[in-house]
């Protein structure tokens, strides 16, 4: 009979420690965000420039029309996915840049300069 009240004790714990874990990680307080300024060569800004975001693990991709500013900004995603960005305009793209899910900052900033 104590065994079995101490195995109950230890399944109840392991439960409510794994509960807890599930509740952290769904937390919506720790997403991120991601924002930056598509540029061209010359260092000016490009509005209307298209700006994929891909998530690495579920492979949806977002896309944002960057405005008159040229700036761009992608809200609430997962600090458990990695992400791939990059931008397009008038037949020109910039490199692929990557957020990791180990960049802890909850306000990351990348700027993308289109190329060719």
């Amino acid at each position: 009979m104590r065994r079995v009240m101490l195995i109950s004790a230890v399944i109840v714990c392991l439960s409510a420690v794994l509960c807890a874990q599930v509740s952290k990680s769904n937390d919506t307080s720790v997403a991120r965000n991601l924002s930056g300024t598509v540029l061209d060569k010359t260092n000016q800004v490009v509005p209307g420039a298209i700006v994929y975001l891909k998530n690495t693990r579920s492979f949806a991709v977002v896309t944002f029309i960057t405005g008159q500013d040229g700036s761009y900004r992608f809200n609430n995603l997962s600090p458990n996915v990695d992400y791939e960005v990059r931008a397009e305009s008038n037949g020109r793209r910039s490199q692929t840049k990557t957020l990791s899910s180990f960049d802890s900052h909850k306000q990351a900033h990348i700027n993308l300069k289109l190329e060719k």
